[in-house]
Order: C-alpha cells, then structure tokens, then sequence
C-alpha cells in the first residue's frame, strides 16, 4: 500500500494499491474490450433501482474468460493488467494454437509463466483442473458451482475458497464469507489465490474518490422528510422512532431472514457464515 503526507485533510488518511509493482501494461488488448452502456442505476423506464450509483470515469470492459475452455492446450501469461470492472488484478494469456483471453490472475502469477486448464493438470498456482483432482487442504479460486457455467465462486481480489473434503460426487468448500458447503466435483476451479490481496485496505481518503468510481452520496435516512423516509422528520437529533429498522420503503430489515426457505442449494450447505457481532 502507498501512504501520502497529510499535506491536504484528504491525503491524511489516503492510501492506494501500488499497482506500478503488479501490472505489466497499460493498454488492454483491443480485441478483448468492449464499451458497456451506463444506465446510472436505471431500469429500461428510467426509474432508479439502484440508488447511489451514476458519473464516474469512462471505462472499457475486458471480456474475462471465467470457463477456460481451452483443455489440455498450455497458454502463456503474457501481461498482468488493470481491470476497472472488478477489484482483482488479470492476465492476458496466449495459448499455443495462438488465441488469446483474459483470465483472473493469481496472486502469484508473473508474466511469463506457463499455466494449463486440464481434467488433471499438475498442482501449480494458476492451473485449472476438476475439483475432485485437488488435494484437500489447498487454496482455490473462481470455481464453479454448476459444471460448465464459468467460474462464479471467489472471484474478488484476495479471495479464495479451501477445500475440506471429498466425498460421493462432492467437495466440500470452505467459502471465504466461512460458510460451508457441497460443490459438485466435476466443476473446474483454479489453484491459488485472487491477486490484489492489499485491496481491502485502501482508503479513499475523500469524497472525489467516489465520484470518480461512479458512486454518488449517500444521504441519511434520519436526516430526510418524514415522507421520504420512515426515520424522517423531528427536530435536531431524533430517535428512529419505528419499533423495527426499515429501509426506505418501509421493509422490517436487521435480523430478520431474507434467504429462501425452499432455495434449491439449501441442502448443500453444511455450516452457515457466522453472524457478525454487534460492535
């Protein structure tokens, strides 16, 4: 991480990932980039559904390849590059019949290294393979929870899942919310680790940071109008003054659970996450 000299109240606690020491490049591969149309939180009536979001600088999206469909054909890494899309840093691979992807990165990857999507390839940070071929004990990254869909577990920067058993057509994952659960085995899922690990220690440091990721303010529910908000109104300093929190449209939220009783992958689940506790 890079730290600033307070010399402005916002560079005081500013820091950034020093990514000048992760990427190779700069200019993505044109070929795999696209212009994605920003809808600033709005349906196709252009209503807001997604509040807080809008602005922010222009940006292109890298097609990532989360399948790696490529079998038993070895690709070489041949830059690590910086995603806007996502927090995790990734790599442009070219494979030995010469076509070209972008894949998430390990935190280990460097250019250079040979890497291979194979039913049994060797134990190497970076290599994909069959669940039921990795040993129980290791790190992985970007699994899928249906064969043949794409990686959809543990995608975000210094994420991983660790695999805790094996055991009649399943493997047992141990997420990184720490919630346990059954994974189907004949899914793909990469050895390692996500890059950018330092992420979840950047601080801001002011409000333009925000703007800039198109993320726009955030207003209190306590400092609106009592008919904008359930916590509306009063004067000063008020009291929620509703038995229950509420969201904005009137939703009882905070301890009661929105997960569905009936969820197909209920069954799959062998521990819950953990409760975070009240500070």
């Amino acid at each position: 991480m890079k730290k600033f000299s307070p010399s402005t109240p916002s560079r005081r606690h500013m820091t950034v990932v020093e990514y000048q020491k992760m990427l190779t490049s700069k200019n993505p591969e044109r070929s795999l980039t696209i212009k994605l149309p920003t809808h600033a939180g709005r349906n196709h009536s252009g209503r807001i559904t997604m509040r807080h979001q809008g602005g922010g600088n222009k940006k292109l999206y890298r097609l990532v390849d989360f399948k790696q469909q490529e079998l038993n054909v070895p690709a070489k890494v041949v830059s690590i590059e910086y995603d806007p899309y996502r927090s995790a840093c990734i790599a442009l691979i070219s494979y030995r019949n010469g076509k070209k992807s972008y894949i998430l990165s390990s935190s280990g990857m460097r250019v250079g290294d040979q890497i291979l999507t194979a039913p049994k390839a060797p134990l190497k940070e970076g290599n994909r393979m069959l669940l039921q071929n990795i040993p129980v004990g290791y790190m992985v990254y970007n699994v899928e929870m249906r064969p043949g869909k794409g990686g959809q577990f543990a995608k975000s920067a210094g994420s991983y899942a660790e695999i805790l058993a094996h055991d009649e057509g399943y493997t047992t994952l141990k997420m990184p919310s720490g919630e346990n659960r059954k994974v189907l085995w004949e899914g793909y899922a990469s050895v390692g680790q996500v890059s950018n690990i330092d992420y979840a220690l950047m601080n801001l440091g002011k409000a333009g940071r925000s703007r800039w990721l198109g993320i726009r303010p955030t207003v209190r529910g306590t400092a609106m109008n009592p008919v904008d908000h359930p916590y509306g109104g009063g004067e000063g300093k008020q009291k929620r003054g509703t038995k229950r929190p509420k969201t904005l449209w009137g939703k009882v939220t905070g301890g009661r659970k929105t997960r569905n009783p009936k969820k197909w992958s209920n069954t799959l689940i062998v521990k819950r996450r953990l409760k975070k506790k009240a500070k």
